[in-house]
């Protein structure tokens, strides 16, 4: 997301400099690289080792595709010697150097956003925001970890204007590190809810963990938090002993940004805000509510940046959503005049996240002799109290008038038992079978909505059953379909 004069990110001279590496050649790279699918000439690979794959394998590779060079920890097999290489003792360590280098470097404006929920949009609004208003980077997808946060700070260019940074943890002591590296000007904590509560015995503890965001501001920064969530007070306390700013947003009649007016409408939502002493109005062509919470923090942070907040709001009202988080798409099953639309959240889910995307489903009319389906996943990380939140679905989804439910994974048989018995349709711990029987059971006009944990080994991915219905238009026109791709999803 970054647009620069100069292409050129790191020399070798700089890196190994950076890095305490070795170059025995002359190169110099406009981006960073640890994945060979997604490889653009020129990039610096970087060769991860992980619990399943060792990135070494892929630098043979890297370097024919067009990279730079490539950073290893030693000299794989397949490749020559002369290889424009930069030898360090660790890799990792040498990518967090990179990103730590490129913060000093740099006279960027940081923006950092943590939270229970929303962080992978509030990141996304972020950058359309601040984008509008000068040279800005921005994390790709969802890299908030111990190496998404450095790989993204390693990609920054020293001249842009703007930085945006997600931050995320699922364990005590995985922010502090992170926001130091990233050192922010401002930090957004969008709300805390019951997240992750498998590894914290209460909602106070996940709030400290995502308060460690404070630990890496710089001085003379600024927190930006939530003041309807019921640990505003909490958080501002720990922001304060820090010696950090505190400013809000919310509907709450002492928020810095404050929500003044708010038409919810299926297609998006008509929004009247005033930003500290600025009064804005715009439409934001996605809806819930949620969002527009989140809306506020970005305005603020562009507030506090010195940014044109009429200009940002004109931006945000060209977002689109984030593909696995609520992105809507038609789905031609024979009627081209009544589709079926398919709203994609297979990315992640949360009790607080599931509520919120059953009121929007709620506000969407289906079509001619359609009707409300919901396809949902496990939820994970919640601890002893999962059985419970998973059953406790069962009330909100009536409430938006979900005419049918189909549920995968063992946790979601316990909102399965507590269903309506007109209300359920199917349910299987595999997603691989549930994508079998969800596309068959489709009409023209329906709305269906598939949301769930991201999964990953033996646990379902949601993504797969998402796959199944973007095949169905092919299905029902008599196209070709591989279907076998379908079930190996």
């Amino acid at each position: 997301m970054t647009n620069a004069t100069s292409n050129v990110i790191w020399t070798a001279a700089e890196a190994a400099k950076a890095t305490g590496g070795q170059a025995a050649k002359e190169w110099a790279a406009t981006s960073l690289s640890i994945d060979t699918r997604t490889l653009e000439r020129g990039a610096l690979f970087i060769a991860l080792e992980g619990e399943h794959s060792d990135g070494h394998n892929y630098v043979a590779q890297a370097l024919e595709k067009g990279a730079a060079a490539a950073l290893v920890s030693r000299v794989p097999d397949d490749v020559p010697e002369d290889a424009p290489l930069l030898l360090v003792d660790d890799t990792l360590a040498a990518l967090r150097a990179l990103g730590c280098a490129a913060r000093d470097r740099s006279g960027t404006k940081i923006i950092a956003v943590t939270g229970s929920v929303g962080k992978t949009g509030t990141k996304e609004m972020l950058a359309l925001a601040f984008g509008a208003l000068g040279q800005t980077h921005a994390s790709r997808a969802s890299y908030n970890n111990h190496w998404g946060v450095p790989f993204t700070l390693g990609n920054m260019h020293a001249g842009a204007d703007y930085g945006i940074f997600e931050v995320g943890m699922n364990h005590v002591g995985e922010i502090t590190p992170l926001t130091k590296m990233v050192r922010p000007d401002i930090a957004i904590i969008t709300t805390i809810a019951p997240v992750h509560m498998e590894h914290f015995d209460s909602l106070e503890q996940i709030a400290d963990a995502k308060a460690e965001i404070f630990e890496g501001i710089v001085p003379g920064g600024t927190a930006v938090l939530n003041h309807d969530n019921e640990f505003f007070a909490h958080l501002k306390a720990k922001a304060e002993d820090k010696g950090v700013q505190v400013r809000s947003f919310g509907e709450s009649a002492e928020a810095d940004a404050r929500l003044l007016d708010c038409l919810e409408a299926a297609n998006g939502s008509r929004v009247k805000a005033q930003i500290i002493d600025e009064d804005v109005s715009f439409t934001l062509p996605v809806p819930g509510r949620h969002i527009v919470q989140n809306v506020l923090a970005v305005l603020l942070a562009v507030k506090l940046a010195g940014g044109d907040v009429a200009k940002a709001a004109r931006a945000l009202e060209k977002y689109e959503g984030v593909a696995g988080r609520g992105k809507r798409e038609y789905l031609d099953i024979g009627d081209p005049e009544n589709p079926v639309m398919l709203i994609d959240e297979s990315y992640n889910a949360s009790p607080v996240a599931m509520k919120a995307a059953f009121k929007v489903l709620a506000l969407i009319d289906p079509g001619r002799g359609g009707r409300r389906i919901a396809v949902l996943g496990d939820m994970y990380e919640l601890g002893k109290q999962a059985p419970q939140l998973h059953a406790d679905l069962a009330l909100p989804l009536e409430a938006a008038d979900v005419q049918l439910v189909y549920t995968c994974g063992p946790l979601m048989k316990n909102l399965y038992d507590a269903l309506p018995q007109d209300r359920r349709g199917a349910h299987s711990d595999d997603s691989v079978e549930l994508a079998k029987i969800v596309p068959d059971v489709l009409t023209p006009g329906d709305v269906v909505m598939v949301k769930g944990s991201r999964g990953g080994g033996e646990k379902p991915r949601m993504q797969i059953i998402v796959e199944a219905l973007r095949a169905l238009p092919g299905r029902k026109s008599g196209k070709a379909v591989n279907k076998e791709e379908v079930d190996a999803l």
